[in-house]
């Protein structure tokens, strides 16, 4: 049986897949969707309306209108680390530790 972690790691990779019309790369199309689907609530808060755009430009390193499952990882981490700073400056104001 997998461990949390494990599990974890499992559904990163087939959320990615899920979505990579190439199974190796997702298309600006393709990461919308996922966006849309699994991570709702942020494109529906950002207030720039070029904020998928930009986010594209940033994981897209090989310029050729895609982003491999590596990129993916880095916006997920990115966005995890975002949230667990948020999480531990709340826990600070609330006196826990």
């Amino acid at each position: 049986m997998p461990s949390p972690l494990e599990h974890a790691m499992e559904t990163l990779m087939f959320t990615f897949h899920k979505y990579a019309g190439d199974k190796n790369h997702l298309s600006k199309e393709e990461l919308r969707a996922l966006m849309d689907s699994e991570l709702p609530g942020f494109l529906q808060n950002q207030r720039d309306p070029m904020a998928l755009d930009k986010i594209m430009k940033d994981l897209d390193q090989c310029r050729d209108g895609k982003v491999g499952f590596q990129g993916f990882f880095s916006l997920v981490a990115g966005l995890t680390i975002a949230c667990n700073d948020y999480f531990v400056v709340h826990m600070k104001q609330k006196g826990r530790k």
